[in-house]
């Protein structure tokens, strides 16, 4: 049985991860051994994967869905740090509020709460 899945992103500027994951989206550091830095909460989550011909309204596949319960204030802090918003905040019709945004890394992540 799948316990979890975790995502593996590639770079060679573990701290540019920081200020997007930790500092504005408020993960912990759960691991840190200098080549590899995990980000995470202790919140229990079911174990899901997607796979998608688009991202919805024909939008571009996200790398990353990431749901949370204060959209309005990332999105805000996503736009004073500098962040590319490629996706303005929406009310989806599947009954989902959500806004794209490039990480540091160049990834496009969705970041999202259900209404």
């Amino acid at each position: 049985m799948v316990k979890r899945i975790v995502a593996n992103i590639q770079t060679d500027h573990l701290a540019d991860a920081d200020c997007f994951y930790k500092d504005i989206l408020g993960l912990e550091i759960l691991m840190d051994h200098g080549w590899i830095k995990t980000f995470g909460n202790h919140e229990e989550a079911q174990v899901q994967v997607s796979f998608a011909t688009q991202g919805g309204n024909d939008t571009e596949v996200p790398l990353l869905s990431i749901e949370a319960d204060n959209l309005d204030e990332l999105y805000g802090k996503m736009k004073q740090a500098g962040f590319e918003i490629t996706y303005g905040i929406t009310d989806e019709e599947w009954g989902v509020r959500r806004f794209f945004v490039k990480d540091p890394f160049g990834n496009l992540i969705n970041i999202l709460s259900h209404q």
